[in-house]
């Protein structure tokens, strides 16, 4: 799916202990597999089944979706913000396909 885009918000600083809210977005129209095509034919499922964060490595927040998630699915979570460093942000879709985006925070 080439028109996947992932989108992410994160502060681009904050203090030792500073709770954060992290936002994220991907644009991806999240076939279920249950519509039918002009030709008749059900289009495949095509769906983000899971999305994980890291934080210097480290996983900090996973889920696992389903069809049931609207296209365009967004997310948000807090994290404590004890150190510098970089989140990697992960979308995999049915058939392994990955989508990443990466945004640093710095930590006063």
């Amino acid at each position: 799916m080439s028109d996947v885009k992932p989108r992410v918000r994160i502060p681009k600083s904050a203090k030792k202990g500073d709770v954060v809210e992290i936002k994220s977005l991907i644009e991806h129209k999240m076939e279920t597999g249950q519509r039918k095509g002009k030709d008749g034919k059900k289009i495949p499922r095509k769906i983000i089944n899971r999305f994980e964060c890291k934080f210097n490595g480290n996983l900090v927040f996973a889920s696992d979706w389903h069809p049931a998630v609207s296209a365009y699915p967004y997310l948000a979570f807090h994290f404590r913000a004890e150190e510098s460093g970089e989140f990697e942000f992960k979308w995999i879709e049915d058939g392994g396909a990955e989508y990443t985006k990466k945004a640093k925070l710095k930590v006063s």
